[in-house]
């Protein structure tokens, strides 16, 4: 199945909330939709966010993102409102994000709804994710790999968060239960989605047949606790064909 189709990317508003390949999923999810959809792709973010220049045609920096992309012709484009400090890009209020999509100047929105540090895995702080309220999709992101780590701030963004949802303790090696739980908590990837929004989970780095074991041990539990979950997908986002298995209820 296309990346596009098996994550509900196609159009619309999509965020992408979690750790391990969130970066990786936006660009990639980018690319596709423009070329194979010739439509305009807008990469944004409502957090901060490292420079992506290479990754679209352009990087607009603008209070005004629609007004902004009435003159671009080359996609997909990034809108963010400002750089904060050398080595980030600021986000958007979710409201701007909503006024954009309300617009009609994208076809498809792709958004950074929260933050991770570059770690594996995480459950949300108290102020994220901050999702758009006009949201159709949200891909909330674990890495497979973290699975066998310990939960520890090495490997886990927030792991005393994570701890309070799976009744884990601290340096506990992280089992493929622990990862289901959090994705399908409302502490966790299900934190904030407004009603009517669609969840597609994301299980990333399945490299191979081991990870796709555990992966596949991950979509089962997760679609047990989460009815309102109709599919969950494990890929290997750096790939030109990045499904490996879609998982459904």
């Amino acid at each position: 199945m296309d990346v596009l189709e098996a994550l509900r990317a196609e159009t619309g508003v999509v965020a992408v909330v979690g750790a391990g390949g969130k970066k990786t999923t936006l660009y990639a999810l980018a690319r596709r939709a423009a070329r194979e959809t010739n439509g305009r792709v807008v990469v944004t973010a409502t957090v901060r966010i490292p420079p992506f220049d290479r990754r679209v045609a352009q990087v607009l920096l603008t209070d005004d993102p629609a007004a902004a992309l009435e003159e671009t012709t080359s996609w997909p484009v990034g809108v963010v409102p400002e750089r904060d400090g050398a080595d980030r890009y600021g986000g958007y209020d979710p409201t701007v994000v909503d006024r954009l999509a309300e617009t009609g100047s994208a076809d498809l929105v792709l958004v950074k709804a929260d933050g991770a540090r570059t770690r594996e895995f995480k459950a949300p702080g108290d102020r994220e994710p901050r999702l758009p309220r006009r949201v159709d999709t949200v891909i909330p992101i674990a890495s497979v790999r973290a699975v066998g780590s310990p939960l520890s701030a090495d490997h886990v963004h927030r792991p005393e968060r994570v701890a309070a949802i799976t009744g884990r303790d601290r340096g506990d090696p992280i089992r493929p239960g622990d990862v289901a739980r959090v994705l399908a908590s409302e502490r966790g990837g299900l934190k904030g989605v407004p009603d009517g929004a669609t969840v597609v989970p994301l299980l990333n780095k399945v490299d191979d047949d081991d990870l796709r074991a555990v992966a596949t041990e991950i979509a089962t539990e997760l679609l047990e606790r989460a009815p309102s979950v109709e599919r969950v997908v494990l890929a290997r986002m750096i790939a030109d064909d990045p499904v490996v298995e879609v998982v459904e209820a």
